[in-house]
């Protein structure tokens, strides 16, 4: 490979990271649904579980990063943060197994009916969730189970963070406020890309080098993104919107590119 090209490869990786990073600390969320397709059709990543699992490695970086501020902040219940998580990594190396066992291009199809239904949660609009301080008994232990099992596999399986889905499912199953949620959710969101990327490297399913530019990007993204969230804060709604409209026509791509794959001609 040409110096030209390498540079370019590294530029690509690079700003893919930031675009992921950028869109986190902008939104809060949401943004690391983008890195799969950026490693794919930006990067040049050729195949798609290599992207998944190197994608799944950035996403588990990131939450750790961001979980550490929102610690510091005090936003975190410890104890569901790490029962959920040690539930969840079960269903996520569950996950990350039936993705690698599936042919890539299917995989990748399905993955793009995902980004759908992530775009239409996206634009409905949330509606205030009371906090009730619910007993610790056998159903609410159970309904977050199979809450963590069912996040922790959809996350496995297509090497995403899983937010959209555990932060719902936190609210729902423990009553707890939505910025408790979302603190708590972000260890989660680590630790089942952890398991995924594990799950993907023991396969030799993942680029360390690539994912080392992807994260570097995604850092000084992220950063930039948190500075101007504060300003930007009055047009939260818009930015929501906008994004949504992005995954939309990004999903659009990605079935375009793999409606043969399921659909033959």
């Amino acid at each position: 490979m040409e110096q030209t090209d390498v540079n370019t490869s590294i530029l690509a990786a690079v700003g893919s990271g930031g675009i992921v990073g950028f869109m986190l600390g902008l939104l809060g969320g949401g943004g690391s649904i983008l890195a799969t397709p950026l490693l794919l059709y930006v990067v040049g990543v050729t195949q798609p579980h290599i992207a998944i699992g190197t994608g799944a490695l950035a996403v588990s970086v990131n939450a750790f990063a961001n979980f550490a501020s929102h610690a510091i902040k005090g936003h975190v219940w410890w104890r569901c943060a790490a029962v959920f998580s040690a539930l969840g990594v079960v269903g996520a190396l569950g996950g990350s197994s039936l993705g690698k066992a599936m042919d890539g291009d299917r995989l990748i199809f399905l993955f793009g009916i995902l980004m759908l239904v992530v775009g239409v949660l996206m634009l409905k609009p949330r509606k205030p969730v009371s906090a009730e301080c619910r007993p610790i008994d056998l159903k609410m232990c159970l309904a977050t189970a199979a809450v963590a099992l069912a996040a922790g596999a959809t996350s496995g399986f297509f090497g995403i963070g899983g937010g959209f889905l555990i932060v719902p499912g936190l609210m729902l199953a423990t009553g707890m406020p939505m910025i408790n949620a979302i603190g708590t959710s972000l260890l989660s969101v680590a630790a089942f890309g952890l398991a995924t990327a594990l799950s993907y490297a023991s396969s030799g399913l993942v680029d360390w080098w690539l994912a080392s530019e992807f994260i570097g990007g995604g850092i000084v993204g992220g950063v930039l993104g948190m500075l101007l969230a504060t300003r930007l804060s009055a047009y939260k709604n818009i930015l929501n919107r906008l994004f949504a409209a992005l995954i939309f026509v990004v999903a659009a791509y990605i079935l375009y590119r793999n409606w043969g794959t399921v659909v033959p001609g």
